[in-house]
């Protein structure tokens, strides 16, 4: 996985993130630094300082502390605390080997950096230039239109009026086939300019960025490899001056060796990763159909029926450009007569009760939508959205796991509620059997307060299902959507595929508890039924059906191979760790990849 596939529309996220892994760089050799000097001086001052760099934030609060690097760098300041001693000459060794390498390599860094982010808004300056032209182009061919249908229509007039002379007839239809020929010119000008901007935009989403990306996450994997090679040197300093504190230092090193690279690309993948597919090609808006009225050589066709379609200008609408500022929010269409557009407009007639000329029509959607480019903010939403239950404000992949863990805390919180009954149960037979124990009307309240609990914690449940359900099928569209574009397959999962003997027995067992009855029969009924261990269970239906993208080899215990366009059962949905269980028609079951499989649920 990468930036340039997975972070296409977190420019920012990504110019924050470069930014933060320099400024640690910075941070880390200032640290170095200034060490030598507390060093030097007293190791009280050693402590303090690495008071100082620790993170402000506790860990829990701060995205930062899920990075490798940033939880090595604080894992070396809490050794550093712990042996603060004679220091002076460990001084020397930091000050040459730390401090002007790592000093020298930030510069390189923030270079390399400033380079890419210029060619990267060289790029948007360029595609924001292709936009501004077909807009003009645009606007040109409707105002044409416009004024090639008002000469028709003056030609029209003057042709039914007995006073006019020939003149004046003649005169307003050579006006008006002039108009038409220059509408039908803008019309070509229009689709030539519309063309060459889809074909810009789509080199731009689909290659020019992406590579960019690209670019950037290489010098941000090659700078952490660099800052942990810094933390090691850190370790190495003190182990050939003070060998008593070994056990202090080897720590410091095992911080070093754990800063992963790729790992945290993963995690800023997974923290910022939207979910949502590449806007499409914009669409053909035609304004000559309303011309056909003055028939000529030149004017321009309309449809058969002889009605002018008009198309409304929302559904050209695409979210294409990533760096322009906030859009302001829109406002719907109203007619002139005052209300909502009717719903029948883009593909028919104007509505009988607006008693308007189709055109007049248009003109006012034009001048109550105006075109404005989407920006990446606005596929993530502002910080005024308001926060909702289902969390619908998130962009789909995080409203996902948002989900699954609502889901998973109420179903941990269902099934507490769950034992607590039957404890009270059990503990009421033990009241009425043995009176002297307690009395059983006591616990009356206790059970049923329980009791209303496992029904609010179901319903709840049930809610959180429907909207994960939801959320995975938006999740897989766009995920379909994205991999039809790609030619190169995704990364497995770095987990290992669950234990695919143990599948059958652990979705009848999370279905039997999750289907508890409502009624009071059910709640006093016992929770787990024994069955004969002659019982032969059927075989577990598919769920739907799956057909593999790539080819996947499934080497490793628990998977099963499947070659590239095979026709899969779809056996057990994902349950979050990338792995998907499924059945070939020749026989055999296992796991393979979510992201290797398009998924279609029954």
């Amino acid at each position: 996985m990468d930036w340039g596939t997975e972070l296409w529309d977190q420019f920012e996220v990504l110019e924050r993130h470069t930014q933060w892994g320099l400024d640690l760089l910075d941070r880390y050799v200032k640290f170095v630094k200034e060490r030598t000097e507390v060093e030097q001086a007293y190791a009280k001052q050693l402590r303090s300082l690495v008071k100082k760099y620790l993170p402000k934030r506790p860990a829990k609060d701060d995205p930062e502390s899920k990075f490798s690097q940033q939880q090595s760098f604080v894992q070396i300041l809490q050794e550093v605390n712990d042996f603060a001693g004679q220091r002076e000459l460990v001084a020397e060794n930091l000050s040459v080997r730390v401090c002007l390498e790592l000093a020298k390599y930030s510069q390189e860094m923030k270079h390399e950096r400033k380079m890419h982010f210029q060619e990267g808004r060289r790029a948007q300056q360029q595609l924001e230039s292709g936009f501004k032209q077909l807009e003009n182009s645009k606007r040109k061919f409707e105002r044409d239109c416009r004024e090639a249908e008002k000469a028709a229509q003056t030609a029209e007039r003057l042709d039914q009026d007995i006073n006019a002379t020939k003149a004046d007839v003649e005169k307003a239809k050579q006006q008006a086939h002039l108009r038409s020929h220059m509408a039908e010119e803008s019309k070509n000008e229009y689709a030539a300019q519309l063309q060459r901007f889809n074909r810009d935009q789509a080199h731009f989403y689909f290659s020019q960025m992406p590579q960019i990306f690209d670019k950037l996450q290489d010098m941000d994997e090659r700078r952490a490899t660099h800052l942990g090679a810094g933390y090691g040197l850190l370790s190495e300093a003190e182990l050939q001056v003070v060998p008593i504190i070994a056990k202090c230092l080897e720590g410091m090193k095992v911080a070093a060796d754990a800063v992963d690279a790729k790992n945290d690309s993963q995690v800023l993948i997974e923290l910022h990763k939207s979910g949502f597919a590449r806007p499409g090609d914009v669409e053909f808006e035609d304004f000559s159909q309303p011309m056909n009225r003055v028939p000529s050589d030149s004017s321009l066709g309309t449809p058969s029926d002889g009605r002018p379609e008009l198309r409304g200008p929302g559904r050209s609408r695409a979210k294409r450009w990533p760096f322009s500022k906030k859009n302001k929010p829109r406002p719907p269409p109203f007619s002139p007569l005052g209300g909502p557009l009717p719903s029948a407009l883009p593909n028919g007639p104007p509505s009988p009760r607006s008693g308007l000329d189709p055109l007049a029509i248009l003109s006012e959607i034009s001048k109550s939508v105006k075109p404005r480019l989407a920006s990446f903010r606005s596929l993530r939403g502002s910080r005024g959205t308001v926060v909702t239950e289902d969390f619908s404000h998130l962009p789909p992949e995080q409203q996902r796991k948002r989900l699954q863990q609502q889901l998973e805390e109420r179903s941990r919180e269902l099934q507490k509620e769950l034992d607590q009954r039957e404890a009270l149960k059990k503990m009421k037979d033990v009241y009425e059997k043995t009176p002297q124990m307690g009395d059983p009307a006591s616990l009356e309240p206790r059970i049923t307060e329980t009791l209303n609990n496992i029904e609010r914690l179901k319903l709840e449940v049930q809610k959180y299902e429907a909207w994960l359900a939801e959320a995975e099928s938006r999740v897989l569209s766009n995920r379909g959507d994205s991999l039809g574009r790609h030619t190169r397959p995704p990364d497995p999962p770095a987990s290992a595929p669950p234990d695919s003997s143990n599948s059958n027995n652990r979705s009848q067992d999370n279905k039997e508890s999750s289907e508890e009855p409502l009624s009071e029969e059910g709640q006093d009924a016992p929770i787990y039924t024994e069955f004969d261990e002659d019982f032969e269970e059927e075989p577990a239906s598919p769920i739907g059906h799956c057909v593999a993208i790539y080819h996947f080899e499934g080497s490793s215990e628990g998977t099963i191979s499947m070659a590239e366009g095979e026709d899969l059962s779809l056996m057990e949905e994902d349950k979050g760790d990338g792995w998907t269980r499924v059945r070939r028609k020749q026989g055999g079951e296992g796991y393979v990849p979510t992201s290797y499989l398009r998924v279609t649920l029954n």
